[in-house]
C-alpha cells in the first residue's frame, strides 16, 4: 500500500485547510486509514481516523468539532476538511493506513507541513 499526502500550507488562525491521502496498491488490505500529526519537539499524536468503508470516524478531543474526515470510496482518499485553525494545529501531518484491528498503522505517507499564524 503506498499513500501519497497532499494539501498541506500555510493558514491565519481561524482559516481552513483541506489535506487529501491517495491509497494505491494493495488497498484491499487496509482496515482503517487516519491522521496523524508531529509538531517539533513533541511526539506523534493521532488527530482523526476512519474504517476503510467510510464509517466509524474519531477523532482526538483537541480537534473535535473543527476537523472532519471523510473518505472518498470511489477514489480511493482520505480527506481531512480543518476548520477553525489554531496555531497548535501546526505540525507535519502524516496519512497512514493499518491491516487489521490487531495491527498497528503499518503503512506511512509522506507528511504535509501545515503551519497556522496567529
Amino acid at each position: 500500500v503506498q499513500l501519497q499526502a497532499s494539501g498541506g500550507g500555510l493558514v491565519q488562525a481561524g482559516g481552513s485547510l483541506r489535506l487529501s491521502c491517495e491509497a494505491s496498491g494493495r488497498t484491499s488490505g487496509i482496515y482503517a486509514i487516519g491522521w496523524f500529526r508531529q509538531a517539533p519537539g513533541k511526539e506523534r499524536e493521532s488527530v482523526a481516523s476512519i474504517s476503510w468503508s467510510g464509517i466509524n470516524p474519531f477523532y482526538a478531543e483537541s480537534v473535535k468539532g473543527r476537523f472532519t474526515i471523510s473518505r472518498d470510496i470511489a477514489k480511493n482518499m482520505l480527506n481531512l476538511q480543518m476548520n477553525s485553525l489554531k496555531p497548535e494545529d501546526t505540525a507535519v501531518y502524516y496519512c497512514a493506513a493499518r491491516p487489521s484491528a490487531m495491527h498497528s498503522y503499518t503503512y506511512w505517507g509522506q507528511g504535509t507541513q501545515v503551519t497556522v499564524s496567529s
